[in-house]
Order: structure tokens, then C-alpha cells, then sequence
């Protein structure tokens, strides 16, 4: 990892044709809305080099993966999932309908629906991210969702990876797609023969499936178009050197695009990390991306002091932050942009993607300064309604006409006429608020 002085430090920009990968994208979610299930097979011959006998994985198979999945992650599975759902659930009690009286005879409400039917996508390959069903599936529960569809990609003998279908199984879901990709998102988006399409789109993917989301929105909804996985962790000369190279080499194996950052006021920290990552880095596989990742988007930034330091970080707005500093529950306060905070050196990144009942699926590339990770609101619709007695009317109705004039929305205007005029109101003959 190079040591770089924060007033140096600037973000690498990302590699890869961005442009040649949306217009596959777009080639393939055409292909699919106009061929369907041939587009599908086509495109899974190309990218999965197979092609499943049918999509859509039988329901013995996912008992199968869960009656061989092992006891201890079984219940390691369980764990996980009863923290979401305590978590979910403290979380709905923040939505509930409600009724309010605005003004005499007019009162307003608020309805807090479920999506009707959302689709799950888990990535899959060398890297079945099981745990990401569970961090879709669980508060989408919570929040009432009655139909989850789930994607993964097949792997070369044709089926979904076991742990997913375990993790399906386990929590109950049984419309599970051997499919991935743009293909699969442009399969939950317009349906075909083997699948009805969803209202929204949740889960994480690579650049393909993050830019068919971004495509596809607006057919459906979507949760947050992901980039590259990311991580800052903000320490100083109390924190252990290994557990910090441990913690930025577990966030650089998620993606050889994956950013890992260590921000300190220390250059004896800033050392010893460097010469931990190294040491670190040789028990790794060969094949890992986190030897990519390092090499090309691991940086130590060395800070002037913790100020500037706290400065640079509520900029960049990262997906995870950690605080391995003295008094970092005071200093947490003083942060206002992340995905999720790990205060403290017992808090590892890790505990969030897993079993802290903690969301996962979070807002990347700065995306932090406007949005939250996934949550059971992602999965409610806050519909409004609206009673008006003649009363009421007196009382609001003369204002809406009159801004309706204003904007120059004449019928807007009339709407209102015909509801006022038979209580004998009228129009004034210019501007001015209508008087009762």
C-alpha cells in the first residue's frame, strides 16, 4: 500500500469501458423483452457457458441444500437472520399508518403498504453471497412483501450454488432462477415464458448487473445502483496494526475494483500497516482480488491531525467506516456521511456483512451523502389519502384555486370551481385570494 499525504491523495478513477458495457447491457435487456426465455438460454450459453434444463431450480433441490447443509453454518445461518429480523423489526415501528386533521373537515392520512413481488439477486461464481439473500429476503419479510423471486447464477454443472439454496430454503423462499446477469435483471424486469416480472429490483452484482438496474428503472424499482465495494478506516497509534491490515485485506477481496483506505494522523501506524498488508497479502491465494485491489486502490492517507482527517472522510462518504481511535464513540458523533459506522476495535466490517443484524447491501461511491443502505423501507410504499368535508372545502379550497390561477392551470382551477361554486362561492374578478 502507498503512504500518501491527505492534501496529495486523489481518488484513481476507475478502469474498465464503461461504454462498451452499458451497450451490452442494452443489447442484452432488448433481446430478452423481445425474445424471452430463448434470449435467456442464449445469453447464459455465452456467460455461464451453460445452460440449465429449466430455470426455474425444483423445490426438492433447495430441501436438498438444506438438509446437507452443515450444522454449523446452518445455524450460523439462523443466527444471522434472527439479528436482521430484530433489527427489521425495530425499524418498521417507524412506519405505521396514521390519521391527521389538517384543518376543520380536512384530514389526511398515511397508508404503509408492501411491494406486492420483489426480485433477489445473489451473486454467485467463486463468491455465492448467500448472506446477501439473507440480508434482502429478511426485512423484505418484515415489512409484509408477499412474493420474492430469487436469481443466482448457475455455476458450469448448471445448478445455484448449495449455501443460496440452503439460505432459501431456510428462510422459506421457493421461486428460485438458475439465472444471472443483465439477463436475469431484464427477466425480472419484463417477465418471459419461465418468469413473472417483479416491482423491484434488490440485491447486490457486478458493473453488468448494477448498470441493468440503472436501465431497467423505472419499469421497476430498484434498491441502489452499487459500484465497487469500500471501505475507510480512520485509526491512530491505539489501534493494532494487524487487525487494521486484516480489516482493509477483507473489503480488497470483495473486488479487484474494491477501495481500501486506512486515514491516520500516524506515520509509525502508517508503517506498520504497510508492513502488515505485505505480510498479510503472502497468506492469500494467488488467484485473490485483493492483491489487485490493493495494488491499485490501496492507499494510506496521512493526515495533518484527526480534524482534517474526519474532514476528508464526511467528503468522500464511504460505503463502511471504522473508528479505531481513542474515544471513538464521542468521535462518532462528529461523522454525517456513511453507509454503516464500526465504532470502536471490536466492531469489525465483517460482523456487518454477516451476523450483527446490520444490512450489507449499502450505498457506494459517495452515494452515502443522499442515501441509506437497505432497509424495510425499501420495501414499503408510503401511500397518503385525503377526506374533505364542505367545511374543509371553505377552508383550503380558495388557496389551491387560487395557486392553480397562479401556475396557469385552468382546469386545476375549474376542478376546484365546481366543487366551490355550489356553497356559493365564486371566483374573483382578478387576482387577489377568493373570499368566502
Amino acid at each position: 500500500m502507498k503512504i500518501i499525504p491527505l492534501e496529495r491523495y486523489r481518488p484513481r478513477a476507475q478502469a474498465g469501458d464503461l461504454e462498451q458495457a452499458r451497450r451490452t447491457v442494452r443489447e442484452i435487456i432488448a433481446a430478452v423483452q423481445g425474445h424471452g426465455d430463448a434470449a435467456l438460454r442464449k445469453f447464459s450459453r455465452r456467460y455461464d457457458r451453460v445452460v440449465p434444463r429449466g430455470f426455474r431450480v425444483e423445490a426438492d433441490e433447495i430441501a436438498a441444500a438444506l438438509e446437507g447443509c452443515p450444522g454449523d453454518l446452518r445455524r450460523a445461518m439462523i443466527l444471522a437472520a434472527d439479528n436482521l429480523r430484530r433489527f427489521a423489526r425495530r425499524q418498521m415501528r417507524l412506519y405505521r399508518d396514521f390519521s391527521l386533521r389538517i384543518d376543520s373537515g380536512v384530514t389526511a392520512g398515511q397508508r404503509v403498504l408492501p411491494i406486492e413481488r420483489i426480485g433477489v439477486y445473489v451473486p454467485g461464481g467463486r463468491f455465492p453471497l448467500f448472506s446477501s439473500l439473507l440480508m434482502a429476503a429478511v426485512p423484505a419479510r418484515v415489512a409484509g412483501v408477499k412474493e420474492m423471486a430469487v436469481f443466482s447464477p448457475p455455476g458450469a454443472d448448471g445448478r445455484v450454488a448449495s449455501p443460496v439454496l440452503a439460505a432459501a430454503g431456510l428462510l422459506g423462499l421457493g421461486e428460485v432462477y438458475a439465472l444471472g446477469g443483465a439477463q436475469a435483471v431484464a427477466a425480472m424486469a419484463f417477465g418471459s415464458e419461465s418468469v413473472r416480472a417483479v416491482d423491484k429490483i434488490v440485491g447486490p452484482g457486478n458493473v453488468y448487473v448494477n448498470l441493468a438496474k440503472l436501465a431497467v428503472f423505472g419499469k421497476v424499482g430498484i434498491d441502489l445502483p452499487a459500484g465497487p465495494s469500500e471501505i475507510v478506516i480512520l485509526a491512530d497509534d491505539s489501534a493494532r496494526p494487524d487487525i487494521i491490515a486484516a480489516d482493509l485485506l477483507a473489503q480488497a477481496e470483495h473486488d479487484p475494483l474494491a477501495v481500501a483506505l486506512l486515514v491516520t494522523p500516524s506515520p509509525r501506524l502508517a508503517a506498520d500497516v504497510q508492513n502488515e498488508v505485505k505480510k498479510q497479502l503472502r497468506r492469500l491465494p494467488m488467484a485473490s482480488p485483493a492483491r489487485r485491489s490493493i495494488r491499485g486502490q490501496g492507499v494510506i492517507v496521512l493526515a495533518a491531525s484527526l480534524a482534517p482527517a474526519i474532514a476528508f472522510i464526511n467528503e468522500r462518504a464511504p460505503e463502511h467506516l471504522e473508528l479505531q481511535v481513542k474515544q471513538a464513540r464521542r468521535l462518532a458523533r462528529r461523522f454525517t456521511a456513511f453507509g454503516s459506522l464500526f465504532i470502536g476495535p471490536g466492531s469489525a466490517e465483517a460482523l456487518g456483512d454477516y451476523s450483527s443484524g446490520l444490512n450489507h447491501i449499502l450505498p457506494t461511491a459517495g452515494a452515502a451523502r443522499f442515501s441509506g443502505g437497505l432497509s424495510v423501507r425499501d420495501f414499503l410504499r408510503l401511500s397518503t389519502t385525503l377526506q374533505v368535508s364542505a367545511a374543509g372545502l371553505r377552508r383550503i379550497g380558495p388557496a389551491a384555486r387560487r395557486m392553480a390561477e397562479a401556475e396557469n392551470l385552468s382546469a386545476h382551477a375549474r376542478s376546484l370551481d365546481k366543487r366551490l361554486h355550489p356553497f356559493g362561492f365564486r371566483p374573483p374578478d382578478s387576482g387577489g385570494i377568493l373570499r368566502l
